[in-house]
């Protein structure tokens, strides 16, 4: 039995990212580039009001899976120079947004929920990004240990040369 690679599927946002980012040149990369780098920042996932119901409970996880659209993003390539790399890398081993399919994923800290409303912490998205779904974050998502392929050499350096300049 042959199997059909030409599989569609159809998805409907549930909602929209509210960021400090209006556009994606506002997220200045290398600033951003270290563990934790977003954490501080602020916004709301606002879902529509259709979907208000299913957040139930959300409000007693400290964070959640937020998966959302590359909405911005144009194309894709296979491969990409990375952030902090010079190295062409395959782009299923980076966070680039120009993917054959292009959505992404993030955890954000919950702060609050207001009906349909819930401010975050960790926003690394931009303004309007539209979110696809929700999941809650759990002990099930904590993977251990954990490699990091060419990264890890990668942050390391980056480590080193923020230590030295400070």
């Amino acid at each position: 039995m042959k199997k059909s690679t030409s599989m569609e599927f159809k998805i409907k946002p549930i909602g929209i990212v509210h960021s400090p980012f209006k556009r994606k040149e506002d997220i200045d990369s290398k600033k951003y580039a270290e563990s934790g780098g977003f954490d501080p920042v602020q916004g709301e996932l606002e879902i529509f009001k259709e979907f208000e119901a299913g957040l139930k409970d959300t409000e007693g996880f400290s964070h959640l899976i937020v998966l959302f659209a590359f909405h911005k993003s144009e194309g894709f390539r296979l491969h990409t120079k990375p952030l902090l790399d010079n190295t062409l890398r395959g782009i299923f081993s980076t966070r680039s947004p120009h993917r054959p399919n292009p959505l992404g994923m993030t955890v954000v800290k919950v702060i609050k929920r207001k009906k349909n409303i819930i401010k975050v912490a960790g926003v690394d998205m931009i303004e309007g990004t539209p979110i696809l779904d929700i999941k809650p974050y759990t002990s099930r998502d904590q993977k251990s240990p954990i490699k990091l392929g060419w990264l890890e050499f990668r942050m390391k350096k980056q480590n080193n040369e923020t230590r030295n300049q400070k």
